[in-house]
């Protein structure tokens, strides 16, 4: 399995993403900006807070690299940023290959139990 290099390990971008994705708020503002760009109003919509709230939570979204802002008059509009995710993906990835290869090794494990079994019957 390859190793995760040092910056791969302790970014401060991935750090940021993983901040980010720590909050309820934010999960649910990415969700909804998967359905397409909408403006900061919209996003707030659905939650009990007050703008200045809603606006701390969308900075910390811009900063992880997660969403980019678009400002049209008086409007901003938010939208997924997929280079954003692309850090965290990696991390994730390095460790899907370890946990496939321990449920590889637990599947054999069973298969030899279960031969050793049906071969003591």
């Amino acid at each position: 399995m390859r190793k995760l290099s040092e910056e791969d390990r302790g970014s401060s971008t991935l750090d940021a993403v993983f901040f980010a994705l720590s909050d309820s708020t934010r999960r649910a503002i990415l969700e909804r900006l998967t359905e397409g760009e909408a403006t900061v109003g919209t996003v707030a919509e659905p939650h009990d807070m007050a703008m200045p709230s809603i606006s701390k939570h969308v900075k910390v979204l811009e900063r992880a690299g997660l969403i980019t802002r678009r400002v049209a008059g008086r409007e901003h509009w938010l939208r997924l940023a997929p280079e954003g995710f692309a850090s965290p993906a990696e991390w994730f990835s390095h460790y899907q290959e370890f946990w496939s290869a321990s449920v590889d090794r637990l599947q054999r494990l069973v298969q030899e139990l279960e031969d050793e079994r049906g071969a003591g019957e």
